[in-house]
């Protein structure tokens, strides 16, 4: 068996990080993992957008020496918090991250997630003290072809659909200013060029997401509602996996960018046996429940969305000694645990905290 490897509690100890999005799920879980590590870590985002929300429960949203509520696009507000805050490591999430939305307004998704993206670049280049960049984008990168084998980071980048699309750009604007940032006249000052790298997830889930229009969290919206779930494409397959699974990724991809290697993307997917349809998370998540409520397909005329999607995340297993830890039946039972247990009035950050805890605790307990 391969082994496994934590994020070093030695390395992000004291730590100075920015970290945006924060207020977002994905955003929360992180934050809340990085003060368990011991940096110390500031939140810049927008307002959270959801009731319930995670960044709330846990009361970082409303921490006014660790968060900041601001847009990704304001370049003063990100010149302020850069100056006051002058973290070493930035780890950009912030993001337009719903495909639906993308229809509905797609100048703001190719502005948050193009615009907002090199307003951060900028920033960061600019400010002494930071190192290195991480910016998280999607597995929608991907010129999706409808392919039978997964993408690996070298394939071509595209996107049908304007959330789609804005992140393939936002993946090509960075490999660029990548390329030319020592050669950009404004960044010379930098005693050393600044270490930047993107990473593409697959369909994350977990505790604590109430978004609208993704699959678990309308699962639990409904069910507390005892309403029908309506499922617009059973048979899309994807591929799902736990959020702690590409959050570790994350965390290990910017311990390697901090002595300036792995500056390029990187893929964090799980095994094909966990790439699967939708049916299946449904299933999955009713058979949990014991209860015999149903679903349905949406009515009329759906945007379009890819029938296949997989991800390659050999090169990350292969040098950042990252693999997924947690089979995706398992994973949903972790999650509706969670759900289960906030609905009980438990505490969301325990709750997330004691599943960070149970997470790396696999790889504590594996053998060396």
């Amino acid at each position: 068996m391969e082994n496994l490897v934590n994020p070093s509690a030695r390395f992000w100890s004291g730590k100075k990080v920015l970290l945006t999005g924060h207020t977002g799920f994905k955003g929360a879980w992180l934050y809340l993992w990085l003060q368990s590590l011991g940096a110390q870590v500031h939140g810049l985002s927008l307002t959270p957008e959801t009731t319930p929300n995670l960044s709330v429960l846990s009361g970082i949203a409303a921490d006014e020496t660790g968060s900041t509520l601001g847009d990704i696009r304001d370049k003063a507000l990100l010149d302020r918090v850069m100056e006051r805050e002058q973290p070493e490591i930035v780890l950009h999430l912030a993001a337009q991250a719903l495909v639906r939305r993308s229809y509905i307004d797609p100048i703001e998704s190719f502005s948050t997630n193009v615009i907002g993206t090199l307003q951060i670049l900028d920033a960061a280049s600019r400010c002494a003290s930071v190192q290195a960049v991480l910016v998280v984008t999607t597995d929608k990168c991907y010129e999706n072809r409808e392919w039978l084998w997964p993408y690996r980071e070298d394939e071509a980048l595209g996107g049908h659909d304007p959330y789609s699309a804005s992140k393939a750009c936002a993946e090509i604007a960075t490999a660029a200013w990548r390329s030319s940032l020592i050669d950009m006249p404004a960044y010379q000052c930098r005693q050393r060029p600044l270490a930047i790298a993107t990473a593409r997830a697959g369909n994350v889930f977990g505790g604590g997401d109430w978004a609208v229009d993704r699959l678990v969290p309308d699962f639990f919206r409904t069910l507390a509602a005892g309403q029908e779930l309506i499922i617009r494409n059973p048979a899309a397959r994807r591929p799902w996996q736990h959020v702690l699974e590409p959050l570790a990724g994350y965390l290990l991809l910017a311990e390697h960018l901090w002595d300036g290697n792995a500056q390029e993307a990187w893929n964090f997917g799980p095994p094909m046996d966990d790439v699967r349809p939708v049916s299946y998370i449904v299933d999955r998540l009713f058979g949990v429940e014991n209860g015999n409520r149903k679903w349905r397909l949406a009515d009329g005329h759906q945007p379009h969305e890819a029938n296949f999607l997989a991800l390659d995340a050999s090169k990350a297993r292969a040098q950042l000694k990252w693999r997924p830890r947690l089979p995706l039946a398992e994973a949903l039972d972790w999650t509706h645990d969670w759900y289960l247990r906030q609905a009980r009035n438990e505490n969301a950050t325990e709750l997330t905290l004691e599943q960070i805890a149970r997470y790396t605790a696999r790889a504590d307990a594996a053998p060396a």
